[in-house]
């Protein structure tokens, strides 16, 4: 039981992609609307997104020396059971000093070590998994946690089926609350409520196959009269630079980092997107036909299996990472003019949201500790 005399005290650990990252926000600011006076403590992996993303959000974020192992025999792989060691050493420095009631695991590096040094002291833990297939660390910490929140069914696959909660995956407040946004999100972006938007997310860190689609394609969407807004990541934005300059007139907007996310989603009348766990969440919420280009560039090919569980429901549309410089240009902007087809996927794809599952992750985490 926690200490009665002082506020509740929760590390959340985690991070490497928005994927990550963004849920893991989204817990903590829900534990501040239930207890304002709670303490939270992030811990991430040095050097990753979420060393700059939390404390920009508010939190205060503590770093450890970890990184994955590589599929491939290389000098970091040689340096992995010491960074482990030197991380559950920390891990173990950060909860002694700290002293939390309970801890949350969103997937990403740094949330390993943590969670086994905290559950090796006896204190309550709980994991959150994002994705359709469950990621290496989650599956490692299954045994040793309380409670695993998950966004999609049969998840008994990979977790023991008694600790189960399906929650689906925390998204940022602001793009629950979309409506009556559009005046202002096309003012953002300087763009026309005259013509029909285009919204292209590679994911946090960009997409390189979706970026040289759009980039050959950047004629064919202004000659169809549509507008763009093209968010790259940072690698590719010097070029999206140049690209986008002779279509300044015709809507043509690229960013290497969108910070206002409902404002985009606001403008958009089409999503282009990865198959991120974070951004299916986004796109069921905000209700968006979509066209989903999975990564092949991930674990298990989790993002297909993402992908598969809107398209099953008829809820998205897919095109293959390996086809999408032929196809996706000409499936954007036919489901664009489409106003039947984007009405069929909205409806769809609403009915998967879960607007509830901060709420619901939280609930789960002060059950552990009362």
């Amino acid at each position: 039981m926690p200490n009665s005399q002082r506020p509740y005290r929760f590390i959340i650990s985690g991070g490497g992609t928005g994927g990550h990252i963004y849920p893991a926000i989204a817990i903590a600011n829900q534990i501040k609307v239930l207890h304002p006076d709670a303490e939270i403590l992030f811990v991430g992996a040095i050097g990753r997104m979420e060393m700059t993303r939390v404390p920009e959000a508010g939190y205060k974020i503590v770093g450890l020396w970890i990184s994955g192992l590589q599929r491939r025999l290389t000098l970091e792989n040689l340096s992995f059971p010491w960074k482990v060691i030197s991380s559950i050493r920390m891990s173990n420095k950060i909860i002694r000093d700290f002293k939390p009631d309970a801890v949350v695991g969103v997937g990403g590096y740094a949330s390993g070590p943590l969670l086994y040094a905290a559950t090796a002291k006896k204190i309550p833990a709980l994991v959150q998994e994002q994705n359709s297939y469950a990621g290496i660390t989650n599956k490692l910490l299954a045994k040793r946690v309380q409670k695993i929140c998950v966004a999609y069914n049969n998840m008994d696959a990979f977790f023991p089926a008694e600790k189960l909660a399906l929650t689906g995956n925390p998204v940022r407040k602001d793009i629950m609350e979309l409506e009556g946004k559009r005046r202002e999100a096309l003012l953002h972006f300087g763009l026309t409520s005259e013509k029909k938007t285009i919204l292209v997310i590679g994911g946090s860190l960009g997409a390189r196959t979706i970026n040289q689609s759009i980039a050959a394609g950047l004629q064919q969407i202004a000659d169809a009269g549509y507008q763009l807004i093209w968010q790259t990541g940072r690698a590719f934005y010097p070029q999206a630079q140049e690209l986008e300059k002779p279509f300044a007139d015709a809507g043509i907007r690229a960013f290497d980092f969108i910070r206002q996310m409902d404002l985009a989603y606001a403008a958009a009348d089409v999503v282009v997107s990865r198959a991120g766990a974070l951004s299916i969440s986004e796109l069921c919420l905000a209700g968006k036909p979509s066209i989903l280009v999975p990564s092949p560039n991930v674990a298990e090919d989790h993002q297909t299996k993402n992908a598969m569980s809107l398209v099953q429901e008829q809820a998205a549309l897919l095109v293959r990472d390996a086809e999408a410089q032929q196809k996706l240009i000409p499936a954007a902007l036919e489901l664009a003019g489409n106003e039947a087809e984007r009405h069929r996927l909205s409806q769809n794809i609403l009915k998967l949201a879960r607007p509830n599952a901060a709420v619901d992750i939280v609930n789960e985490l002060l059950k552990l500790i009362k």
